[in-house]
């Protein structure tokens, strides 16, 4: 593993962005969905915001930062994409102003990757 990477991840978990806090306080900690997930992790040579592995859900909260960065956000996205990531993404003004219709959103989400995983094993049976 990249230690600088690592490094970076390990403080980005104690900084995170006022909406990160957010969404991670009353939503996505202690397992509130159903499913574990993790903040800040390495996938690749990126660091996620948010990620459940039985999911393959990568939630992605946008600050200011990323006004300028559209282009590689789309890059990024498209990479993770293709090793079968699923990549939703909020900017910090969503989250901070309409977390319950991003709380409904993502539970959506959860409940159509469900339902793929579930057809997906139908077919095995």
């Amino acid at each position: 593993m990249n230690k600088p990477i690592l490094t970076f991840a390990r403080e980005l978990r104690k900084s995170g962005t006022q909406a990160e806090k957010t969404i991670w306080k009353y939503f996505l900690s202690r397992n509130q969905t159903g499913y574990r997930f993790l903040r800040q992790r390495i996938i690749d040579h990126y660091i996620v915001d948010f990620y459940n592995y039985e999911l393959q859900l990568i939630i992605e909260i946008d600050g200011n930062s990323h006004i300028s960065k559209n282009e590689k956000d789309k890059i990024r996205q498209d990479h993770l994409e293709k090793y079968g990531f699923t990549v939703i993404r909020y900017t910090e003004n969503e989250v901070i102003n309409n977390l319950e219709n991003i709380k409904r959103d993502i539970l959506h989400v959860i409940y159509c990757l469900e339902q793929k995983d579930n057809n997906r094993k139908k077919k095995w049976k």
